[in-house]
Parts: C-alpha cells; sequence; structure tokens
C-alpha cells in the first residue's frame, strides 16, 4: 500500500496521520499497532534451562558443562559416560528411560549424526518419541519445549 492511499485505510490510520508526531509515518503506525498489542513476560517455572552453548560446552542455569550431560526441566544428570554416538547402549540410555519423557531430543555435537537404528527401535519400544540434531538446535529446542512445559528430554553429546 502507497503512504499516499494510506487516509483511506481505516479511522485509526486517519487519526494517526492528524496527530502524527515527528518521524517516519512507517515507524508511527508501527507504534500504533504495537500498543494495542498486549506483551506478557513469560514465566519460566523449570528449575534448569540452557544459558548457552559452544562447540565443546553447554551452559546450563550460567554454569558450564564440558561433558555429556542428560538435561530435564527439572533433573540434571551429569557426567553422562557418553562422547560419541557410537556409544550409545541400553545401559547408558536408562536415565532417559527413567525420565518417561514424550520425546527426547539427542544432540549429537557441532553436526547432526544419526545412532543405529537398533537405538531408534529402543526409544519405540518405550514409547519415547526420538529426535537427533545438532547440539545448538537441541538447545534452542529445549528451551522452546521446557517453556511450554512439555515433558522432554534434552541428552547431549560433548566431545572428550
Amino acid at each position: 500500500m502507497r503512504a499516499r492511499n494510506i487516509k483511506k485505510c481505516a479511522p485509526d490510520c486517519q487519526q494517526a496521520l492528524a496527530t502524527k508526531p515527528a518521524g517516519s509515518l512507517i515507524e508511527y503506525l508501527f507504534y500504533i499497532i504495537l500498543r494495542g498489542m498486549p506483551l506478557a513476560e513469560d514465566i519460566v517455572t523449570s528449575r534448569y534451562r540452557i544459558s548457552s552453548y559452544s562447540v565443546d560446552s553447554v551452559s546450563i542455569n550460567e554454569t558450564d558443562y564440558q561433558h555429556s550431560l542428560i538435561l530435564t526441566a527439572e533433573s540434571l544428570h551429569s557426567p553422562w559416560p557418553v562422547t560419541s554416538i557410537q556409544q550409545l547402549s541400553d545401559e547408558n540410555l536408562a536415565p532417559i528411560f527413567e525420565s518417561k519423557p514424550a520425546v527426547v531430543l539427542l544432540g549429537t555435537g557441532s553436526r547432526q549424526h544419526f545412532p543405529e537404528a537398533r537405538i531408534f527401535g529402543l526409544f519405540g519400544e518405550q514409547g519415547i518419541g526420538l529426535e537427533v540434531m545438532d547440539n545448538g538446535a537441541l538447545c534452542r529446542t529445549f528451551n522452546i519445549l521446557v517453556a511450554e512445559d512439555r515433558a522432554v528430554t534434552a541428552a547431549i553429546i560433548l566431545p572428550a
């Protein structure tokens, strides 16, 4: 829509044009639109939240970890004795299954690497979804799912 046709758009736009202070018309119209949007702060009720991450570490509640770990909104299992996707076994996946999540996010380092089909089968037998991703994607996804109060577990593999 061209700026000269904006007078035809709506009474609010006409009022905005009549009372517009200095600055661009577009900035003022965004102000009018945003003024009517209610904004609310997210209230995070989880005990654990991923603060930041790098190639070889993850920061949880502002504490840095340089070893693999298992994380839920309410628990932290650290260290987790897995340093590569090939080391996944029934035994070291047991703490994940004990938390009874709806979905597990498996972070495989700086790049996405898929485990053997047998590992997917173990999760399927438990009725748990398994999403495999790089650690950066895991950290972003985990915080979003926790904010939505989803039953999620993050299994983060970091190099030794």
